[in-house]
């Protein structure tokens, strides 16, 4: 996951505002995409691309320092990227060989399910690929059909035939960005459209991309969100500005479930409705639920309902509105608070188990015999919630409850999420224990039976220490999604992948895993019904 963002000004005259001006508004407003720094690309006519960058983001604000410290270096385009994980060394977001290293910049978001396949393609031609990552690897792979169809040939780049070559070959969820030596921007999304891309045409002569709308917030012009399938060229002399479908289509966005439920900033809307508002609406889904639970343990104090930071914050506020209207006796109240931004999602278990017990702390040092209820968007592996869990019951809470606002999460992400394999999932790790009936039943992800989610729940709460586990079934969550469930990417509760090559690998994981079972006990035809 990292976020993307760029700022062209095609606007004859000289406004207050620069391009790094525009980045440094949207950039915070990103910050939830990614806390290990910020790398720019900016363009100006007669001195070509220069590099800039940031680190910290958590202090809401950011300032783009120009490494190569040349006030005259005005650009008129400036492309970045928010990384997600890495050092605050050199973040470029330039990635191609050193031999073409000026010809482009990229930043981009998302992930690419057949880069070994891709990677493979190049090697087998007998080009020298240079680093590993998925934006090296698009960069190679520009940098290589460029070189054989256009410029040995002294001709003009065909974006449109470059990206739709990409677009076709590409299995994945990607939205990029691209800066050229000659200033030229072009903004792409892929036909899947699991990552958005939006595009604002300012009042002041900016084109604005992020990934976000909640970017453009407080600024005035037309806005929308770049198609999946498509390109927006931008021509780096003259500001022109035209969108490009790269194939036959239309492709009907599947947006990853996570954009709205986690990685998304609170204030982006899709279809009219804020991610603050669904996520509120799933809290208040939730208390119903929890509420059953902690009428069966009366308790002459009120109930603390409190979030995990920094985004749960909506969901725990619609799930004490819930609480009241059923007659439970609670009050808000954060009592976890974090110590750096950065989030533990992504890493191994060693690099991640240190991170999780700098990052959180109890807020109060004295919760003696209080209930609380920890209110959460998903428990992926149960590593932090078990120790927050923990931190808890130390300073004396009586019980501690979680409130999660989506369904267990059984499926890895291979679309640029850090959750790559089965087994570190909490779902698996249980699931592994349950009777070989309650085994198959659970494998109906969609239409699990309460009884077996309720097993499930009853086993996650006792991995974690925890009094209670309560998820949002299933249903509940189509029916809270603002574009509905066809508009969403769940497969991180369906095991239902959007794309082909990931779908591939999905069922060759599923079926690594659950191996052990015997031909009586194997995985039912229904399985992902």
């Amino acid at each position: 996951m990292s976020g993307v963002a760029a700022a062209f000004l095609c606007s004859s005259s000289e406004p207050p505002a620069t391009v790094y001006d525009q980045l440094q508004y949207m950039l915070p407003k990103l910050a939830l995409r990614g806390q290990a720094g910020v790398s720019v690309a900016a363009f100006m006519h007669k001195e070509g691309i220069r590099y800039a960058k940031t680190v910290d983001l958590s202090r809401g604000s950011v300032q783009i320092e120009d490494v190569e410290q040349n006030l005259k270096f005005r650009p008129h385009v400036a492309i970045a990227q928010i990384h997600s994980r890495g050092g605050t060394g050199d973040v470029r977001p330039i990635c191609s060989t050193e031999s073409a290293s000026r010809n482009f910049a990229i930043s981009l978001d998302g992930a690419v399910i057949n880069s070994s396949e891709l990677r493979g393609e190049l090697l087998a031609q007998g080009y020298r690929l240079g680093g590993s990552t998925d934006a090296e690897l698009l960069l190679n792979w520009l940098e290589v059909s460029c070189e054989r169809d256009y410029w040995r040939n002294n001709l003009p780049v065909s974006y449109e035939k470059l990206f739709r070559d990409i677009d076709d070959r590409i299995d994945g969820a990607i939205s990029a960005l691209l800066l050229d030596r000659e200033g030229n921007l072009v903004a792409y999304r892929n036909r899947f459209g699991l990552r958005p891309l939006a595009f604002m045409q300012t009042h002041d002569g900016f084109l604005l991309f992020a990934s976000e709308n909640c970017a453009f917030v407080g600024l005035e012009g037309k806005e929308q969100q770049l198609l999946p399938g498509h390109i927006k060229y931008v021509d780096g002399k003259v500001g022109d500005c035209v969108d490009h479908p790269l194939g036959t289509g239309p492709y009907k966005a599947k947006l990853c479930a996570y954009e709205t439920l986690y990685l998304g900033n609170p204030n982006t809307s899709l279809e009219g409705q804020s991610h603050r508002e669904t996520r509120y609406n799933i809290g208040a889904a939730l208390g119903g639920l929890v509420a059953r639970r902690l009428q069966g343990t009366p308790d002459s104090t009120p109930t603390i309902v409190s979030s995990m930071p920094h985004t749960g914050g909506p969901y725990a506020d619609g799930l004490f509105a819930s609480l009241a209207e059923h007659g439970v006796l609670a009050r808000r109240r954060e009592v976890v608070a974090t110590q750096f931004l950065q989030r533990t999602l992504i890493g191994t278990p060693s690099e991640r188990k240190p991170r999780i017990a700098q990052k959180y702390l109890v807020q109060q040092t004295s919760l003696e015999e209080s209930t609380i209820v920890i209110v959460d968007e998903a428990l992926i592996r149960g590593d932090t919630s078990q120790a927050v869990t923990n931190m808890l019951l130390a300073a004396g809470a009586k019980a501690v409850h979680w409130a999660i606002g989506s369904p267990p999460i059984v499926a890895p992400n291979y679309y640029g999420m850090g959750i790559d394999t089965l087994e570190e999932l909490a779902f698996w790790r249980i699931w592994k224990r349950l009777p070989p009936e309650q085994r198959k039943q659970s494998l109906r992800f969609r239409k699990m039976e309460p009884q077996v989610l309720k097993t499930i729940e009853c086993n996650i709460a006792a991995f974690i220490n925890a009094a209670t586990i309560t998820y949002l079934p299933f249903q509940l969550l189509e029916a809270m999604l603002p574009c509905g469930h066809d508009g969403f990417d769940l497969s991180p509760f369906t095991f239902e992948m959007p794309t082909p090559a990931g779908q591939k690998r999905a069922d060759r994981n599923l079926h690594e895993l659950t191996a052990d079972l015997s031909s009586s006990e194997s995985i039912p035809a229904w399985g992902r019904s």
